[in-house]
């Protein structure tokens, strides 16, 4: 398999497992800690461990599928798994909890909303970040 193709892939394969385990902390935020520290604080005690998860599987997966270090790979690495992140939240918003488009994004200029997708903009360049700090 070429570069590119392979680090579409990664991409895809980086966002389907931190998608996974950021899904699944979500729901222990919000059942458990938001409503004993709030929606702030649940969302700052929750973003690191989603980080070092991107972390670890982001070199996980270019050490298994291959991606070099190269800018190209890793930027189109990152942006797959930032776009499918970006539409995976916006249709569960849509689909699974039936709030509007707006709505959603709404929520993104919201404190909780905006540290998230800060972190979710920060996941997207974890590859690429990863390539200039030292071979993954």
């Amino acid at each position: 398999m070429s570069t590119m193709p392979r680090a579409i892939l990664a991409g895809a394969v980086y966002w389907g497992i931190v998608f996974t385990w950021a899904f699944a902390l979500g729901i222990v935020r919000t059942l458990v800690v938001a409503p004993h520290l709030g929606q702030i604080a649940a969302v700052l005690v929750e973003t690191p461990l989603v980080l070092c998860a991107s972390w670890l599987v982001s070199r996980w997966t270019v050490r298994r599928l291959g991606v070099g270090p190269a800018a190209a790979e890793r930027i189109a690495m990152g942006a797959v798994a930032f776009g499918l992140l970006m539409c995976a939240e916006l249709a569960l918003s849509v689909l699974a909890f039936g709030r509007p488009a707006a709505e959603w994004l709404a929520g993104l200029r919201t404190a909780p909303g905006a540290i998230g997708l800060t972190a979710q903009i920060a996941f997207g360049f974890v590859p690429l970040v990863q390539s200039a700090t030292r071979a993954p």
